[in-house]
């Protein structure tokens, strides 16, 4: 008589990465959305909690670190990249993720934000942009529109809004991407993109407060237009979009139109390239806009580059074969001069 045992299966779930704490964001809030689709992605990609660490800045997205079963820092405004930073550059063995918000990032965060990406940190950033600040109650964000009426700007912004992507661009990102909270197989997509992306990855993902600022991105995610309204960029293949797939993107002079397939020369319409190694067309993709344009979704950039980390690591590893030094000759030595 043979028996046959059936192995026990090692391979992890979404629960293995969902904390005790109890969520606390308000009901219906995108985040939401954005933390099932974190949570299932890396249960496929299998990440090991003990070198998995999500750093975060204040906002409301920044609550992201207590509800995943890894480690986690929850920091100060705006300083999530910052933190990242060092952290990866000294245990350059982790997987590190930084959640921010369209505030926490781009407005006290600016400087660490683009410098994370201009040095091509290997980390992961996601910015959740829902154009307001939730956390403190409703005022105009770096990303809100131009007249945006809030608690802080009654009469309207007068404030022109950041383009996140074009900020991420003009910042020498290597990899940059855009996807929604609603569109949850595409936000998983972008998600896997950016963990398998060596260097800096930057997504922007838009998310609904249905508290402070509801249906903001219901131009594009509405189900009567979301076709019309959406460009999914994908590697390598034309931009067409809309419900029939009978509308192109060409470009003349450095100006994009909207074209009818049907009457437009096969060579006119844009290809994609996210490999392209100059930012030029994916910076003009990113200034894609309602009411005149599609917004465009997905890897808008993805190049290779060699990374701060690794670069930091060599260093070090030279500087510590040529020996001990000395940090009293350190301090006293080079350029110095006393003050009579």
């Amino acid at each position: 008589m043979s028996t046959t045992v059936t192995p026990i299966s090692l391979k992890p779930t979404k629960k293995d990465y969902v904390s005790d704490q109890e969520v606390r964001w308000c009901p219906g809030c995108g985040d939401y959305a954005i933390l099932n689709a974190v949570q299932q992605v890396f249960a496929e990609l299998e990440l090991k909690r003990e070198n998995t660490v999500i750093i975060s800045g204040i906002g409301c997205s920044s609550r992201f670190p207590y509800y995943m079963n890894t480690y986690g820092i929850h920091s100060i405004h705006g300083r999530a990249a910052a933190i990242a930073t060092g952290l990866k550059i000294q245990r350059p063995d982790l997987e590190v993720w930084v959640v921010t918000g369209d505030g926490d990032a781009l407005s006290i965060g600016g400087n660490h934000l683009i410098h994370a990406m201009r040095r091509n940190v290997n980390v992961k950033i996601l910015m959740f942009n829902n154009r307001i600040y939730g956390l403190t109650k409703g005022q105009v964000s770096p990303t809100s529109e131009y007249g945006k009426k809030t608690k802080s700007t009654p009469f309207g912004s007068v404030d022109r809004p950041f383009n996140a992507l074009s900020v991420a661009l003009g910042a020498e990102a290597t990899f940059v991407a855009r996807t929604v909270d609603v569109f949850q197989a595409h936000l998983k997509d972008t998600v896997r993109r950016a963990h398998g992306h060596k260097g800096a990855a930057f997504v922007e993902i838009y998310q609904n407060c249905n508290i402070f600022n509801d249906e903001a991105f219901e131009y594009m995610t509405a189900r009567d237009v979301r076709d019309d309204q959406s460009l999914i960029l994908e590697h390598g293949k034309p931009l067409i979009f809309g419900k029939n797939h009978d509308k192109a993107i060409r470009v003349r002079n450095l100006d994009p139109e909207i074209v009818a397939v049907a009457d437009a020369d096969p060579k006119d319409i844009l290809v994609h390239d996210e490999k392209h190694r100059e930012a030029t067309m994916a910076f003009l993709l990113s200034r894609l806009t309602a009411p005149d344009f599609p917004t465009a979704l997905g890897v808008f950039r993805s190049i290779d580059a060699p990374t701060v980390d690794e670069a930091t690591q060599v260093q070090v590893k030279k500087a510590q074969e040529e020996g001990k030094g000395s940090l009293a000759a350190l301090l006293g030595g080079g350029e110095t001069w006393v003050v009579a």
